[in-house]
């Protein structure tokens, strides 16, 4: 059986159509330039009495024809190129003392500032400058540790103001760096634990919001899973206030329709916290798959970022992770069991 590429007729509709996902199966030659293609080639279209067909790079090049200096089909995809040269840039950010610009970024690719600030944030799921903040952030969480001063850290993390970082702390480690290097002590967390038609639940919020909606079997893995994160920090059982915050999500998670408007206290780095506001955004009885939340937040490529991201919400239902399927629908993985992302699903389609 012929595919959908195997007749010169569907080729030359591919090389008409520009499109990439024929890039490797073939390419083209031109008679009067001599030069070869691949098909997705930006290169307009030449007369198609002077195209010929060969089913590799290499039978084109035999036959005398060069590769196209534009699309350079002898070469890996565009794909791949941009997809090790993000890599390459990663490198060089992770290993500079202060993080470099994107001026140097750029030149360093070989292109323009501009081009360079798109292709990196199309497939990191981030910009250049995101993406520094939040590896220089994870250097000062593994310095607060060993460092000698909270101000050393800061710095040997490439940080050139204490201020700049400062500004950013809270959003960053949750808390202000002298908490985090102490492992958060001081810091005082109010939490609940209460039962639903799913299992346990338990609500955690610091005095800016909830910072955690955990789902399980088991109470006490439910608290040791919160203690686990905040490993120093005071952890108090909630007076009756708080009690009826954790009613109120309770009664969301029975009946859906009620909706959930809570302050939260988010924590995350720049990516998941675009990913995380998408996921707010997608109503009860409705679903969403993560290639479509790639493209809301602007990286269509970022989908195993989206992926991963969705797996680290620690905010469930408030953050409704479980509203993201596959593409064919299925059900994929969720921290707190399949079968309650199910549940939930069903409950607010019936709702």
């Amino acid at each position: 059986m012929q595919t959908a590429i195997d007749t010169d007729s569907a080729r030359w509709a591919a090389v008409i159509a520009k499109n990439r996902a024929a890039d490797g199966k073939f390419f083209y030659s031109v008679r009067t330039t001599g030069v070869y293609c691949r098909p997705s080639c930006a290169a307009r279209p030449a007369r198609r009495e002077n195209v010929a067909f060969h089913l590799t790079a290499g039978e084109a090049e035999a036959a005398g024809f060069r590769p196209c200096k534009r699309c350079k089909p002898d070469q890996p995809p565009m794909v791949e190129r941009q997809a090790a040269m993000v890599a390459d840039a990663c490198r060089t950010i992770e290993a500079a003392e202060e993080a470099p610009d994107l001026e140097a970024l750029a030149a360093q690719a070989g292109i323009s500032p501009f081009h360079f600030h798109r292709v990196f944030k199309s497939v990191a799921g981030v910009t250049p400058k995101a993406y520094a903040s939040a590896h220089r952030a994870g250097r000062v969480r593994e310095a607060l540790t060993t460092s000698g001063t909270v101000t050393e850290a800061i710095y040997d993390a490439g940080f050139n103001s204490g201020g700049r970082f400062y500004a950013q702390s809270a959003q960053v480690l949750g808390m202000t760096p002298t908490r985090f290097r102490a492992g958060g002590e001081t810091a005082v967390i109010k939490f609940a634990i209460g039962e639903c038609s799913l299992g346990s639940i338990l609500v955690a919020a610091t005095d800016k919001g909830v910072c955690a909606i955990l789902l399980g079997d088991d109470p006490e893995a439910l608290a040791r899973d919160l203690q686990d994160q905040f490993s120093r920090a005071e952890l108090i059982g909630g007076d009756a206030q708080f009690e009826a915050l954790v009613a109120k999500v309770v009664g969301f998670v029975e009946q859906p329709g009620l909706g959930l408007d809570l302050p939260l206290d988010v924590r995350g780095t720049a990516f998941q916290q675009r990913v995380w506001q998408a996921l707010r955004e997608i109503p009860a009885g409705e679903t969403a798959g993560y290639a479509q939340i790639a493209e809301k937040i602007g990286s269509p490529r970022a989908v195993r970022a989206v992926a991963q991201a969705c797996a680290a919400n620690a905010i469930a239902v408030a953050i409704p992770c479980h509203r993201v399927v596959r593409t064919d629908g299925a059900l994929s993985g969720y921290r707190w069991g399949v079968e309650r992302k199910r549940a939930l699903l069903d409950r607010e389609a019936a709702a």
